[in-house]
């Protein structure tokens, strides 16, 4: 999770294009970044670093597949916490250790911290939820998903 903006220069047009481009998928073969990277003109190696960089960086908070845990059998929830500033990093790190937060983020507003929860079950969703109110001392509230959107982030490259 990134908590302060990148400088305006931080990307330049090739980051930019990375992000756009892996995010209409990812190739499935033998040497998938040398695929990935060959449209984008630049080497695998260089699109591996990048990302690397990127990750590093905060641009992108992970690399990997989305998998839709509800169409396996599972279950998500969208959850947020209204968390103190002087806490926020204290609560940030025990959230992000439990291996069902799908990913978390900070946002100015009363409930600050936003994270999803990715379990086998439906019941594991609470237990989870319960878990971190325990841990952290601090209401999770549940937010279930009642329909499904696709937003798509691009970037002007």
């Amino acid at each position: 999770m990134r908590r302060n903006p990148l400088p305006q220069d931080t990307l330049d047009a090739t980051d930019r294009a990375i992000l756009n481009t892996l995010q209409e998928g990812f190739p499935l073969s033998p040497r998938p970044f040398a695929e990935a990277a060959a449209p984008l003109g630049i080497s695998e190696t260089d699109l591996i670093n990048r990302i690397a960089r990127l990750r590093e960086i905060g641009a992108i908070t992970r690399f990997g597949p989305f998998m839709d845990a509800a169409a396996m059998g599972g279950a998500f929830c969208l959850c947020a916490m209204q968390v103190p500033d002087e806490r926020f990093e204290e609560v940030m790190t025990l959230v992000n250790a439990l291996p069902e937060v799908a990913h978390n983020y900070e946002r100015v507003h009363k409930l600050n911290m936003w994270f999803v929860l990715a379990c086998d079950r439906a019941d594991e969703i609470h237990e989870s939820a319960d878990r971190i109110e325990a841990l952290t001392g601090l209401t999770v509230r549940r937010f279930p998903k009642l329909k499904e959107f696709f937003i798509g982030f691009k970037v002007t490259a």
